[in-house]
């Protein structure tokens, strides 16, 4: 992260020098997933990625990692999964969607193009991206701190998932038993 700007001061003729230490050679990526059940207390579960910013490196999630991300969350739900994905294209992958077509635990849902109104995980990265602007970091391992801290602070805070969900317009309403004929 580039440091701030701001105001600072200095004695007349003397030029400001405010130390900062160099780029670093590593970019992290987050994905998440919000998780809802009727009766019980949402989740949120979330993957980091580091990568080293080397040429010809991959900079971002694969469909591989997103693969993963959704078979550990069966494994700790327990249970069936529907994944609304937004249009990404690591989502619309051949691969991902060949996965997802093999196993009957996954359904998945799509958004419209251009809707991160309708994404509930997109305001998380707000939240993360407010607590993390104007701090400065003293070694290159305080940003993947800070980045965990705050997602663990959300995780701790069922109702801040619930009104992301509630923000969305969106409505996890359990199925409805058929009627019976009379």
């Amino acid at each position: 992260m580039a440091p701030p700007r701001a105001r600072t001061w200095a004695r007349r003729g003397h030029t400001p020098v405010i130390r900062v230490p160099g780029r670093s050679r590593r970019r992290t990526s987050a994905a998440a997933l919000y998780c809802y059940k009727p009766g019980e207390t949402a989740r949120l579960i979330y993957r980091p990625r580091h990568h080293l910013l080397l040429k010809g490196a991959r900079k971002s999630f694969s469909w591989q990692d997103y693969r993963d991300l959704l078979v550990r969350a069966h494994i700790q739900l327990g249970g069936p999964i529907v994944v609304v994905w937004d249009n990404l294209n690591t989502h619309l992958a051949a691969g991902l969607e060949k996965y997802e077509a093999h196993h009957d635990w996954l359904t998945t849902v799509r958004l419209p193009s251009y809707a991160p109104d309708l994404n509930p995980v997109e305001a998380v990265w707000s939240l993360v991206r407010r607590a993390m602007a104007d701090t400065a970091f003293d070694t290159r391992h305080d940003p993947d701190r800070k980045h965990r801290r705050e997602l663990r602070k959300i995780q701790l805070r069922p109702h801040l998932i619930d009104g992301r969900l509630t923000a969305t317009g969106l409505a996890i309403d359990p199925p409805t038993p058929p009627s019976k004929p009379q």
